[in-house]
């Protein structure tokens, strides 16, 4: 989705208007924004895909995460401020899925009562070769995986059902509704660890905090050696 000025030119996004009082026009703003890629019937263009079948989560993710509409053609898709209000991402998504029905709706996250050492299970098992045991994310080829920390339940949960930019879908036959709870809540929870036992490093990663351990070992052996000599 873009801003699109006089004679199709990309400019600079314009902001909805905040005042709640005033109803959202969302077809002109979905012409004004996202048309000049996406198409006026959501179905596409050489700009930008086809919005056929996504799903309401999909673009509710894509516009809660800042990460549409892009500021030009060239821009890279990255996780930044909303353009939009809540209540014109709102009028957004249901006018896009007037426009563009199907694919998975906004997930029901439930997090009380989730299983949490569940959850721990599945993403370790799934999630935490390119999120990072810790959602820090990291690198990839063809791309990278990103941080976990400022998603919120619901766009962790959009996630995971429309697998956004090279992430797999993981649908209801690899995540059950309760399981997509569970998974939720662990990595909500992995935003303020219970690091009993000692120091977090940081929250590295075992690899990290095993080397620090040696260190500190091989220091330890080495004061012993000097005293043990002196003495």
């Amino acid at each position: 989705m873009f801003a699109v000025g006089i004679g199709g030119g990309f400019v600079g996004l314009q902001r909805s208007a905040t005042d709640s009082t005033v109803p959202v026009d969302a077809p002109t703003v979905f012409l004004r924004d996202c048309a000049v890629c996406h198409g006026a019937d959501a179905s596409g263009t050489s700009r930008g895909p086809t919005l056929q079948g996504v799903g309401s989560a999909d673009v509710d993710y894509q516009l809660t995460t800042g990460r549409m509409p892009l500021n030009s053609s060239t821009a890279r898709s990255r996780r930044q401020t909303p353009k939009y209000d809540a209540a014109t991402i709102t009028a957004l998504v249901a006018y896009a899925a007037t426009l563009a029905p199907g694919g998975p709706g906004i997930p029901d996250v439930a997090l009380v009562g989730a299983d949490v050492a569940a959850g721990g299970t599945l993403y370790r098992a799934q999630c935490a070769a390119c999120h990072q045991w810790a959602g820090d994310g990291g690198a990839l080829r063809f791309g990278n995986a990103p941080s976990l920390t400022s998603a919120t339940p619901t766009q962790i949960a959009e996630a995971i059902r429309v697998g956004p930019s090279t992430m797999p879908v993981f649908g209801h036959l690899a995540f059950s509704a309760t399981q997509l709870n569970d998974v939720v809540a662990y990595v909500h929870d992995l935003r303020n660890p219970d690091d009993a036992g000692g120091q977090s490093l940081w929250h590295l990663g075992p690899l990290a905090e095993g080397a620090a351990a040696l260190i500190g070992l091989a220091v330890l052996i080495a004061l012993l050696r000097l005293v043990g000599t002196r003495t």
